[in-house]
This record gives C-alpha cells, structure tokens and sequence, in this order.
C-alpha cells in the first residue's frame, strides 16, 4: 500500500468524494476486510456495500487483497490501495487553477494556484513513475517561524527572495545538454491554528500549537531517499 497517491481522474474523484465510499476507504486503509466485515463496521446491507466497492475497485481506489472460505461462499477481501489520497486539480480539467494567468507574489489566490499546480504536476510525476517502476528526484523543506512584527516578516521575504533566486542564477545552466528543468516553489503562509484545523478533521502540524514552538527550524524532506540517477527515473519523460 502506498502512503498517498494521487487522484486525476474526475470520475475517480467523484467516487471518492461520496461520503459512503469515503468511509469504506478509510476503512479500508486500515486494512482489509470483506463486504460482510465493512457491512457490520458500517451497518449498512452488504449487497450495498458489495456495490460501492465495486465502483471503487473500478477506479483504482481499491483492490483484491485476497480471498478465503466463509461455508459455502467465497469471500473477497479488499484492501485500500493507498493509506491517503490527494485529488489532483487536473481532476477539474479546464477550471483548474493556473498560476500563468496572473502573477502576484504577495497574493493567496497566487500561492493557492501555484500549490495546485504543484500538486497536479508532482501527482503526473509519480504516476508516471510507478508504470515505469522508476522513483522521482524531488526534495521537499517544510518549517515554521514566528514573526515579531510585519516589518521583521517583510525583511525576511527580501532576504529569501533574494537568497534563492541567487542559487537559481548560480545553478541555472540554460544550455546544458542533457540537463531537465526542475521547478522550484517557495511559499509562505501564516500557520492554520489547530482548533481551526480540527473542525476540519486534520492533524495539526508538528509545533503548531500558535506559539512558534518550532522556532526557525526547518524539516527537510528525505531528499537521499528520493533522488534517483538517469537509470532510476532522472532521465524519465514522465
């Protein structure tokens, strides 16, 4: 089972939003069991719940974990194909959002484009990835930072805008052959407080809690993990 895997297609999506068939994939998530099983856990007919698994089995949402004896009938179990899921916004086709169409880096109607973009263009990575049993060269960084006023904010966006667009034009080899473009997104948002977060039925992130308790730290994804040589998934035109 993967961690989480991405949603494009529309009717996928549909399928997973239905409040039924989500709680038969958490359910699931959790590990297999059979129409009967989930019937019980979630009291509804198994023939009903037989129906919703089928549409999800044709999604790709779930799949045959395997099969036993229960008398004189055979019991299919079924197990979650991914522990989470992320809906691509290529799942809206023509009215998902593109941050190519306006540009304004102080906007949250921006920074909410680009993470939709980013979400869509890393979901067609990894989805290529898996057909070609190939792995994707990404790296992540994900901290929090308390700020003692606007201006100290401010002073910081100069001095990360700056910082990074040197690295850029250090790195950039616009004519190297055999190079591959890679995007770099850097974005910055106040922290969700987790009261907020918890009428939405989300965890609150790691120091989180409204007091800055991470302070300046960062958290670096496992960039050794994912980073691939051109035989691995480099090179792949995913």
């Amino acid at each position: 089972m993967l961690d989480v895997t991405v949603i494009e297609d529309s009717a996928a999506a549909a399928a997973s939003l239905d409040p039924v068939r989500a709680g038969l994939l958490a359910e699931l998530a959790a590990g297999p069991a059979s129409a009967a099983m989930l019937a019980a856990r979630v009291d509804l007919p198994r023939q009903k719940v037989n129906y919703h698994l089928k549409a999800l089995e044709r999604h790709g949402l779930v799949e045959l974990a395997g099969e036993r004896r229960k008398g004189n009938v055979t019991e299919r179990l079924m197990r979650a194909t991914a522990a989470s899921y992320v809906i691509s916004p290529a799942a809206l086709a023509a009215v998902q959002p593109d941050p190519d169409r306006f540009r304004d880096q102080a906007s949250a109607r921006w920074l909410l484009a680009l993470a939709a973009r980013l979400v869509r263009d890393v979901g067609v990575l990894i989805t290529g990835a898996a057909r070609a049993r190939q792995r994707v060269a990404t790296y992540a960084l994900d901290g929090e930072v308390r700020f003692a006023s606007a201006a100290e904010r401010a002073a910081f966006v100069a001095e990360l805008t700056q910082g990074v667009s040197a690295l850029i034009a250090k790195y950039h080899a616009a004519g190297a052959e055999g190079g591959r473009p890679h995007r770099v997104v850097v974005g910055l948002h106040p922290s969700v407080r987790p009261e907020t977060l918890a009428e939405l039925g989300a965890a609150p992130s790691q120091g989180a809690a409204g007091t800055g308790a991470r302070g300046a730290a960062v958290t670096p994804g496992p960039a050794a993990e994912e980073t691939t040589t051109e035989e691995e998934g480099e090179g792949s035109d995913v």
